[in-house]
C-alpha cells in the first residue's frame, strides 16, 4: 500500500507560513543619537560647555573635579539650573570601559541634559 503524498507541499508551504508569522525577530535598537551633518561647526561661548571626562580606569570628573557616578546626575542637573544653555561635552578615554560610557550617557540624560557632545578624547585631560 503506498502513502498518499500529494498534499505534502501544501502542507509544508503551510508550515512555513505560520512560523514566519508567528516568530518575532528581536532588533537592537543600539543608542539613539542625532549626529550633525559633516562639515557642521558651531562656536560655543566657553560659559556654555561642560567638560565630563572619563579616564581609562573608569574614574569620572566634571569640569576636572572628580565626581562618582552616584552624584554625576545631581551635578549636572545643578548645572543646568544655572545654565540651560548648557552643552555637556564627553570625553572618554579610548581604554574605558564601554559599559562606562553607556552608564554616564545613561546618567547625563537622566540629568536632563538633551545637548550632549561625544567629543575626542585627544586634547585637553581633566583626569
Amino acid at each position: 500500500m503506498e502513502v498518499p503524498t500529494a498534499s505534502m507541499p501544501d502542507i509544508a508551504f503551510l508550515l512555513i507560513i505560520f512560523f514566519l508569522v508567528t516568530t518575532t525577530v528581536y532588533m537592537d535598537k543600539g543608542l539613539g543619537l542625532v549626529l550633525p551633518r559633516i562639515g557642521q561647526t558651531k562656536e560655543v561661548p566657553r560659559k556654555n560647555i561642560c567638560n565630563v571626562w572619563v579616564n581609562a580606569a573608569g574614574e569620572i570628573a566634571v569640569e576636572g573635579e572628580i565626581v562618582p557616578l552616584e552624584r554625576l546626575r545631581e551635578e549636572v542637573s545643578r548645572r543646568l539650573e544655572e545654565n540651560p544653555r548648557l552643552i555637556v561635552s564627553l570625553k572618554v578615554d579610548e581604554q574605558a570601559r564601554y559599559e562606562v560610557f553607556i552608564d554616564v550617557l545613561d546618567e547625563l540624560k537622566l540629568a536632563g541634559a538633551t545637548r550632549i557632545s561625544i567629543a575626542s578624547p585627544e586634547g585637553e585631560g581633566g583626569l
